[in-house]
């Protein structure tokens, strides 16, 4: 049997490994860097491969993204051409991300730093309570993430709305697509949450421009990757109140410097890209439904385009 590559400093080897032998008991699979004879490797399990490493694999004929995106791989300088690239569409990763989505969209609306500020000042003072309907939230990216976290979020009575590239359908969601429709997406939003993958058309999108078209006291949420944001953009508009606030789980450089702004800026709110973590035990059956279609000649589910890079 052809082998099978893994490599990702954040998960376990021996797990994925365990995991996929419930369904091919005769797999071979090679951990980086001790791979034998790269010529073996047709299926690449990966999450940030050491950049040069691709073009190694005489034989590889797909990559694996250990994870819901793909920008990871499409760094790469070499690349191989004939190479099928696929993503992992978990309903696990999908429900923690709505998890997460959701517990930054409940602490903005339920006035979570407020109340903390209060709490340190040992005031007992009430605020006049927040009205769900009128809480305009709006997810940006309308992927298989953003979908279950529009529709979850909607089902509590929030008003929900969608950005996507393409036009996309969410039931209860209003939904804004194409360039020209962003600025009365943004307009319309209270409390912005990214999902959107990272593409060369994505990266920078929150930056001076879009963040000004958010109402006064708007609040941002960022699970997509940290390149979706131009930190000293956020900043400024954090210290000029025009945002009032900002819960991030991805950032341009990971992990986060302990010198960065972000950790110790109180209207910031720092998590260490945990949002949402591959889960073998959830996901090894369709990793390992790829990775028979592949060896079978077959093409597997889950295809990214690489003209759209998602």
């Amino acid at each position: 049997m052809p082998a099978v590559l893994f490599y990702s400093p954040n998960d376990s080897p021996v797990e994925w490994e365990r995991q996929l032998r419930e369904f091919i008991p005769n797999l071979d699979m090679r951990v980086w860097p001790d791979i034998g004879d790269p010529n073996d490797i047709e299926f690449a399990l990966v999450w940030k491969l050491p950049p040069g490493n691709y073009a190694k694999l005489k034989n590889l004929r797909c990559i694996c993204s250990l994870g819901q995106g793909v920008d990871h791989i499409f760094t790469e300088p070499n690349l191989p051409t004939h190479v099928d690239i696929i993503r992992l569409v978990d309903p696990w990763m999908a429900q923690a991300m709505s998890e997460w989505i959701l517990l930054q969209v409940l602490r903005f609306h339920r006035q979570v730093p407020e109340y903390e500020n209060l709490e340190q000042q040992c005031k007992w003072e009430v605020l006049p309570p927040p009205e769900t309907s009128e809480c305009a939230v709006g997810i940006l990216g309308l992927g298989e993430l953003g979908r279950d976290a529009a529709g979850k979020i909607a089902t509590l009575g929030f008003n929900v709305a969608g950005w996507s590239r393409t036009a996309k359908i969410v039931e209860g969601v209003e939904c804004f697509h194409g360039e020209n429709q962003l600025k009365s997406f943004l307009n319309r939003t209270k409390i912005l949450c990214c999902l959107l993958p990272l593409t060369p058309k994505t990266t920078g999108i929150i930056n001076s421009d879009t963040i000004a078209h958010l109402p006064v006291g708007s609040y941002i949420v960022n699970a997509g990757r940290g390149q979706h944001v131009v930190d000293e953009c956020l900043l400024r508009a954090i210290d000029s109140g025009h945002i009032a606030g900002a819960a991030l789980d991805v950032f341009n450089e990971e992990p986060l410097p302990s010198e960065h702004p972000y950790w110790t800026h109180p209207k910031v709110k720092v998590w260490p890209h945990v949002s949402a973590q591959s889960n073998a035990d959830s996901a090894a059956r369709q990793v390992a439904d790829a990775i028979g279609k592949v060896f079978s000649g077959a093409v597997p589910n889950n295809l990214v385009s690489r003209e759209q890079q998602y």
